[in-house]
C-alpha cells in the first residue's frame, strides 16, 4: 500500500497541469483520457477478474502493477495526445488485474470481519506515503513536468518485481491444472458471480450506486485543476508556482485525512452494518454537495475549503465502501463479483465523462464540475434502499443457522 500510494501520488499530484499545460490539451480531450482508460477497464475488467479467481490473485496483482509502470512511463516520455491516451489504455489494462484480486486476497488471508479496521489502517498508512509521494512529485514537477510520470513507472515495475517473489498466497487454491477447462471454467465462475448479485437484493444496489459514482467522478479527477488554475487566483506568497500549491492543498487534505480515518477506525470496531451504510450515505451526500460547491467557488479560500472537503470525504469513503462491499460474497467469485462493481463504475465514467468533457468546452469548467456534484445525488437514495436491504439480512442472519 505504502508503496503504490506513493507512486500515485508521484505521478498524478499535477498530473492534470502536465496534460493542460505542457501538453496543451482542452477539457474535452482531458475527460477523453478517462474515457479511453474506462472503457479499458470496462473491456477487460470481468475476463482479469475470473482469471484471478481460477488462477492466482497474487499472479494477476503482479502483472497489474507492471503495467501500471508501463503506463506511466509512456506518458511520461512523450507529450502528445496520441501517445498520452495509448498510455491510458497501457495502466488501464493493468489495473484490471488488481482491481478485485487485491480485495480478494485481502479478504482470503486475513477473513471478512478484519477488513473495516484492516482497509482503514492501510488507508492511514496510504496518506503518509501520499504525503512523501506529493512532495517527491513537487520537487519533480518543478524540475521537468514529465519527471513525475517516468519515477512512477519505475517504482511501480519494481514493486511488481517485489510481489512476484514475496508476496504470500496461503488462503486461495485454484483448479487444479489438470482438471482446468479454461473458457469453460471463465463462463462459469462469471455466470457465478452474476448470480451471486442476482440472489442478493443489496448487491444489485451496490451495482447502481457504482455507476453514480462512475457517471460524476470524471469531472472532478480531471478538471479540479485546470478549475483552480483558470478560475482561482492562487495567493501570492513568495514565488511558489501553481505546482507547489496543488502539492501544498493535497498535504494539508492527507494530513487531515489521516486523523479523521483514525477517528472512524476506532468507531467501525463496533459499527453494525446498518451504521456502515448510514456513514456512507452521509460522506456520499457531503461529496456532492462540496462537488457544486467548488464547482462555484471564484475565490482561493472558498475553492480550497470546498475542494479539500470533498477530497477528505472521498478518502475517508473508499476503504469504508471495500469493507462494506466484501460482505457477504463467497469466495470462489469474490474477485469476479468486485469486478462487476468496477465494472459498473467504468460504465457510468463512458457515459458521464463525455457528456461533462462537451458541457466544459461549451459552457465553462464551473458547469461541468456543478453538473458533477448533482449526478452523485442520486446514490442518497440507493444509499436509503441498500439501509433497509442491510437491516433485513441482519434480522435473517440468526435464522440462518437454524
Amino acid at each position: 500500500t505504502a508503496t503504490s500510494t506513493f507512486a500515485f501520488a508521484t505521478a498524478f499530484t499535477t498530473s492534470a497541469v502536465y496534460r493542460y499545460e505542457t501538453a496543451g490539451l482542452d477539457p474535452l480531450q482531458l475527460v477523453l483520457l478517462g474515457t479511453v482508460l474506462e472503457a479499458t477497464i470496462f473491456l477487460f475488467e470481468i475476463p482479469t477478474g475470473v482469471v484471478a479467481d481460477l488462477v492466482s490473485r497474487r499472479l494477476s496483482v503482479v502483472i497489474g502493477f507492471a503495467l501500471i509502470g508501463l503506463g506511466m512511463l509512456l506518458e511520461g516520455s512523450f507529450q502528445l495526445f496520441a501517445t498520452i491516451l495509448l498510455a491510458q489504455i497501457v495502466w488501464g489494462f493493468g489495473y484490471t488485474f488488481i482491481s478485485g484480486a487485491q480485495d480478494a486476497w485481502l479478504a482470503d488471508e486475513l477473513g471478512e470481519k478484519r477488513l473495516p479496521a484492516i482497509y482503514l489502517r492501510g488507508s492511514q498508512v496510504a496518506q503518509f506515503a501520499a504525503l512523501a509521494g506529493i512532495g517527491a512529485n513537487v520537487l519533480l514537477a518543478n524540475r521537468q513536468m514529465n519527471y513525475p510520470f517516468v519515477a512512477g513507472g519505475l517504482i511501480h515495475i519494481r514493486r511488481a518485481l517485489f510481489l512476484a517473489l514475496f508476496l504470500p498466497e496461503h488462503g486461495f487454491s485454484p483448479s487444479p491444472t489438470e482438471d482446468r477447462d479454461t473458457w469453460h471454467d471463465l463462463s462459469t465462475t462469471f455466470r457465478s458471480g452474476i448470480l451471486a448479485i442476482r440472489v442478493r437484493p443489496l448487491l444489485v444496489t451496490i451495482l447502481g450506486i457504482s455507476f453514480f459514482y462512475g457517471l460524476y467522478s470524471e469531472a472532478l479527477d480531471r478538471l479540479w485543476q485546470p478549475h483552480f488554475l483558470d478560475n482561482i487566483t492562487f495567493p501570492t506568497v513568495g514565488d511558489l508556482s501553481a505546482v507547489t500549491w496543488f502539492g501544498i492543498i493535497n498535504a494539508a487534505i492527507l494530513l487531515i485525512s489521516v486523523m479523521t480515518a483514525e477517528i472512524i477506525r476506532r468507531r467501525t470496531r463496533t459499527m453494525h452494518p446498518q451504521q456502515m451504510t448510514h456513514l456512507l450515505a452521509v460522506l456520499s451526500a457531503i461529496v456532492s454537495g462540496g462537488l457544486v460547491i467548488f464547482g462555484l467557488a471564484g475565490n482561493f479560500p472558498l475553492g480550497a475549503a470546498s475542494y479539500g472537503t470533498v477530497a477528505i470525504a472521498r478518502r475517508t469513503y473508499q476503504p469504508l465502501y471495500s469493507a462494506w462491499t466484501n460482505r457477504g460474497i463467497p469466495s470462489s467469485v469474490r474477485a469476479t463479483v468486485l469486478s462487476t462493481f468496477a465494472q459498473m463504475d467504468a460504465i457510468g465514467q463512458l457515459i458521464g465523462g463525455p457528456a461533462v468533457g462537451v458541457i466544459a468546452n461549451q459552457f465553462g469548467l464551473q458547469a461541468a464540475l456543478v453538473i458533477s456534484g448533482v449526478l452523485l445525488s442520486p446514490v442518497l437514495l440507493l444509499y436509503r434502499r441498500a439501509y433497509g436491504q442491510t437491516t433485513a439480512v441482519a434480522a435473517e442472519a440468526p435464522n440462518a443457522g437454524e
